[in-house]
């Protein structure tokens, strides 16, 4: 990794406006609303024509009816033709009548609003050394996304200043970057002229583009056909083969399958090692601990930390764990038993995380509002809504009303990494006087490098056992 600074970040800021309405009205116009209003028009402007024509003639017949009761001079020039076609022009008020207004195919409801300003990005600094994988973590609406399309140049800053030392290559949404009605080998030479690429240069990473995203068949139907999934993976291998100095990645890498992310984390590896940079966004916490040598956690828009990844990981988790709280029991006996703490002990206190090789433990705080006899707490490991294993204390006991303290060990060496939830419940003497809670808390069990391989994240537990070989002779 060099000491050179090949992205440097000063003061960045990203401002949004935002338009709120005033008033009771609706807080949004539907496009039908429009058409409707809009085809309707004529009509209403007819209805009013007539309205006014009728109006017209009660008064003319008024006037008449006062006129005839006296007797007026006349002269024959009365009866003459009128020398200019303005003796027939209607009265002013039906000729007014007869026009349409602009007006009528208007907006049909009057806008009254008010303007507020969002700061997506707000005084972000950092730099990125050359060879460096940079991870990005933050809770959704945290600014990362925003981030990453300023640095591809997508999305013009507010205030601030951006150092690019090099091509950057990104991959930030599904499609991006690419024309859907071209084919996918004409937008392999559309993005290697993007970045600046000779066609001889593109035509010698041609085949390994082709044989790492695997869409050969496809290569020459248009890009819209594709699905999801082909179009991620011919995107990152553009991306990541045609040796751009930055490449950013964004969360899209969730959309392939687990053979591919695998590849894509292996070609990233590669990338940081051949002495370019990458920029990497997710919230699988495994992926950029592996991956990652220094993570920035982002919060509210602002840079909440630069450190290494396993410092990162602990501060974003201590976030969460800021609002969370313990739920409450259900069932017969949740009037007697109060839940009010529950939190994960091991090698990083309050940590809703535990890395590979931790020992952690449950600790949970009851509160009994009355005595109870013959009291057992059970304790239960879900994944994916699938009951794991239970843990029952072996006997029974009458406890007094109080404060009451608990701890499991967390088996965290049998179980594949992934999301898990515990649940916590407790019964008397009679097992449906119960309260029960089946996440009560839920943690994540990130993977361990050390035993990755073939299968070695798939099923739910990992058992004990043992695989002989017999050579044959």
């Amino acid at each position: 990794m060099g000491d050179t600074s090949i992205i440097s970040v000063e003061n960045l800021g990203k401002r949004y406006t935002l338009n709120h309405q005033r008033g009771n009205g609706p807080s949004y116009y539907k496009f039908s609303d429009t058409l409707i209003h809009t085809a309707s028009a004529p009509l209403r402007a007819l209805k009013e024509r007539l309205k006014n024509r009728k109006t017209e003639k009660r008064k003319l017949a008024s006037h008449q009816s006062s006129d005839a009761s006296t007797l007026q001079p006349f002269s024959v020039s009365d009866f003459q033709q009128p020398s200019s076609l303005s003796a027939f022009q209607q009265p002013s008020s039906l000729s007014a009548s007869q026009s349409f207004s602009v007006s009528d195919f208007q907006q049909p409801f009057s806008l009254s609003e008010f303007q507020h300003s969002f700061w997506a990005l707000k005084d972000v600094s950092f730099e990125v050394k050359q060879g460096e994988v940079l991870g990005i973590i933050g809770r959704n609406g945290a600014g990362k996304s925003t981030l990453l399309k300023i640095l591809s140049r997508i999305t013009e800053p507010t205030t601030g200043r951006i150092t690019l030392r090099g091509r950057v290559a990104s991959l930030l949404e599904v499609g991006t970057g690419f024309h859907p009605e071209l084919t996918g080998r004409e937008n392999i030479f559309l993005n290697g002229a993007i970045l600046g690429m000779r066609r001889e240069e593109i035509r010698a990473k041609f085949d390994e583009i082709v044989d790492f995203a695997g869409v050969e068949k496809f290569l020459d139907t248009p890009v819209k056909r594709y699905s999801s999934g082909m179009y991620v993976r011919l995107a990152f291998a553009v991306a990541a083969h045609l040796e751009p100095e930055i490449l950013i990645i964004d969360e899209v890498l969730a959309v392939g399958d687990a053979e591919f992310q695998k590849k894509c984390l292996g070609k990233m590896q590669a990338v940081a090692k051949s002495g370019r940079t990458v920029l990497f966004v997710s919230h699988n916490l495994g992926q950029v601990r592996s991956l990652c040598t220094s993570a920035v956690l982002m919060k509210e828009g602002q840079v909440a930390l630069v450190a290494s990844p396993d410092e990162a990981i602990r501060q974003y988790e201590r976030q969460g764990l800021e609002h969370t709280a313990p739920g409450s029991l259900a069932g017969p006996l949740s009037s007697a038993v109060e839940l009010v703490d529950v939190r994960l002990e091991g090698g990083t206190a309050g940590l809703a995380t535990i890395l590979p090789g931790e020992a952690a433990s449950l600790a949970v705080s009851v509160v009994l509002h009355r005595a109870i006899s013959q009291l057992r707490f059970t304790f239960a490991l879900f994944a994916d809504g699938v009951r794991l294993c239970n843990w029952e204390e072996g006997t029974e006991i009458t406890a007094p009303a109080g404060r009451l303290d608990l701890r499991c060990r967390i088996p965290a060496d049998q179980l594949v990494p992934g999301r898990f939830a515990l649940g916590i419940g407790c019964c008397d003497a009679h097992p449906s006087n119960y309260a029960w809670n089946a996440e009560a808390f839920v943690f994540t069990l990130l993977e361990d490098e050390n035993r990755r391989g073939f299968n070695s994240d798939l099923g739910l537990v990992r058992l004990p056992g043992e695989i002989q070989r017999t050579a044959l002779s």
